[in-house]
C-alpha cells in the first residue's frame, strides 16, 4: 500500500483471500492503516497468520513520539503488535537537534518496543551505509531490515552487501521503477523470451538477487500477476542484461544528500 492512490479496499482483500499473500507492507504517511485493519478483517485471515509491516514518520520521531506513534499506529491497524517497524526516512527534521542525534533517540525506542514484544521486529528505511554506520555506534541492536528502493536503475549492490554482511535483511520497494523499467527494451525482449509479463520479469530478478522483494499494486489481476513467479528462473546471462540497466536514478525520495 502507499498514498497517491496507492489503497484499495478490494484489492487488499482479494490478495489475502485469493493470492497467497501474507505480507502487507504500509507506513502512517499512507493515510491507510485504519482502513487495512477493515479489509483484514474482511478477508478472514487470523492475525497470526499475517507478517504487518507499517513505519514512523519523521514527525513522530524521538523517544517519547516513536512509542505513542508505535501503539497508535497498532491501534489504527487494530492489532497488538507489529511484525516489523521500520523508520521511514534517515532526515529527522528537528530544529536544533542532529540527524544522528534524533535517529539515535528513535531507535532507542525502537529497541524497547522490540524488547516489550510490541515489534517483533525493527528496523530502517531508506538508510544508506554511513547512516547504518552512525546506528552501530549509537545503539544496541542492529536493525534487522532495511527497506530501501531497488529496480533495474536503481540496485545499490554496495548497500546490499553491507547488509548482508551485517545480517541485516535488505528489502527491496518499486521493483518496476514506478512502471519505468516496463517499456525497457531489454526488459520487454526478456518478457517474450520467457513467455512472462515485464513486471513478472522484473519482480523475478529482484528475487534472484537475494531481495525481499515488494511490489504494490491497487489492480486484483496485477496482483496475481505479480504473484506467478516462482515457477520459472531468470538464466543467469539474462539477470546480467538486468543488472547492466543501473544507472543510479531513483524513481522515489533519494537519501544520499540526507547526513
Amino acid at each position: 500500500t502507499s498514498h497517491q492512490g496507492g489503497y484499495s479496499h478490494d484489492a487488499v482483500v482479494h490478495a489475502l483471500q485469493k493470492c497467497g499473500i501474507h505480507h502487507i507492507d504500509t507506513a502512517k504517511r499512507y493515510g491507510c492503516e485504519s482502513l487495512l485493519q477493515k479489509a483484514i478483517k474482511e478477508s478472514g485471515m487470523k492475525r497470526e497468520d499475517l507478517w504487518i509491516t507499517t513505519k514512523l514518520w519523521h514527525s513522530d520521531y524521538g523517544y517519547e513520539n516513536t512509542k505513542k506513534a508505535c501503539l497508535e499506529s497498532c491501534e489504527r491497524l487494530g492489532v497488538e503488535y507489529l511484525d516489523l517497524y521500520l523508520i521511514h526516512w534517515p532526515d529527522a527534521h528537528v530544529p536544533g537537534k542532529s540527524n544522528r542525534e534524533v535517529r539515535a533517540e528513535t531507535w532507542r525506542a525502537m529497541e524497547e518496543l522490540y524488547e516489550k514484544g510490541l515489534c517483533r521486529s525493527i528496523g530502517v528505511s531508506n538508510f544508506l551505509i554511513s547512516h547504518l554506520e552512525q546506528l552501530k555506534e549509537d545503539c544496541v541492536i542492529t536493525p534487522h531490515v532495511n527497506q530501501v528502493e531497488y529496480h533495474p536503475f536503481q540496485r545499490p549492490q554496495e548497500l546490499v552487501d553491507y547488509c548482508r554482511s551485517r545480517d541485516i535483511v535488505f528489502g527491496g520497494y518499486c521493483p518496476l521503477a514506478k512502471g519505468e523499467a516496463l517499456t525497457h527494451p531489454s526488459v520487454i525482449q526478456l518478457a517474450k523470451k520467457y513467455g512472462r509479463t515485464p513486471a513478472q520479469i522484473c519482480i523475478r530478478w529482484s528475487i534472484q538477487n537475494g531481495i525481499v522483494t515488494i511490489p504494490k499494486s491497487t489492480k486484483a489481476e496485477r496482483i496475481q500477476e505479480n504473484c506467478k513467479v516462482f515457477d520459472f528462473t531468470i538464466a543467469e546471462d539474462d539477470v546480467d542484461i538486468l543488472n547492466g540497466m543501473h544507472d543510479g536514478r531513483h524513481v522515489s525520495w533519494d537519501p544520499s544528500l540526507i547526513v
